[in-house]
């Protein structure tokens, strides 16, 4: 595949909605715990649980389920009733079992760009959900590889790059977070695009890189994305 030019996207909220469905389920879970705790502090303690579980449970809805029945357990110093613990795990059926909501432009942009590019989707996360979530989306035939990975870092792409014979410098990273979607690919000689969502959440919280122009881009929504790929190539 020498000398294709390859566009990586990010699946969640950078084609469809997701941090919105966590941002529902958080304001459920500080009402179940509000008789414990302000909101603040259930929220400082989750972030915590999180991270600290991460590396066991790996990102997605399962992960940050277990993590906020234990969360729950340690606030209310084990009075969590089974009722309430039901109540979590009824919420996060309903998160797994949301509609794909896709965001706006995904489907033109990918459509616009498809017949003159090879596009990858990578996204992480758990691979039941993800693999459901791209089912759903309709967008599964525009992608020349979809890749489900545990994490998103320089050795993450560029064990992708050599298995799909990816040159970096022909490859354009389109994603919502600076974190996982730009950084790493910026490091490896690739280029971005910059799609901020409306929630970042804190685990992806990152500066973005200075502007350079043919490197790393900014877009308001995916509707400016083929203007930019011309600007790239």
């Amino acid at each position: 595949m020498e000398g294709d030019n390859f566009i990586g996207f990010d699946a969640d909220d950078t084609l469809w909605h997701n941090e919105s469905i966590f941002e529902k389920m958080h304001e459920r879970y500080y009402k179940l715990l509000a008789s414990h705790h302000d909101a603040a502090t259930v929220e400082k303690a989750l972030f915590a649980t999180e991270m600290r579980n991460l590396a066991l449970y790996g990102y997605g809805i399962k992960g940050y389920m277990l993590s906020s029945i234990e969360t729950a357990i340690d606030l209310t110093e084990g009075k969590i009733s089974t009722a309430e613990v039901r109540e979590l795990l009824e919420l996060g059926r309903r998160m797994l079992d949301h509609p794909v909501d896709l965001l706006d432009g995904a489907r033109e942009a990918l459509e616009a760009l498809a017949p003159s590019h090879r596009l990858v989707l990578i996204t992480k996360g758990d691979l039941r959900d993800q693999e459901r979530k791209v089912a759903k989306s309709g967008l599964a035939g525009l992608f020349h590889a979809i890749e489900i990975v545990s994490e998103k870092d320089q050795g993450t792409y560029g064990r992708i790059f050599r298995r799909l014979g990816i040159d970096p410098a022909r490859f354009l990273m389109v994603g919502n977070s600076v974190k996982s979607d730009i950084l790493p690919v910026l490091a490896l000689g690739g280029a971005g695009v910059h799609v901020p969502y409306r929630i970042t959440w804190g685990h992806e919280e990152a500066e973005p890189p200075p502007a350079s122009e043919g490197r790393f881009f900014r877009a308001a929504s995916l509707r400016e994305l083929p203007g930019i790929v011309g600007r790239w190539r």
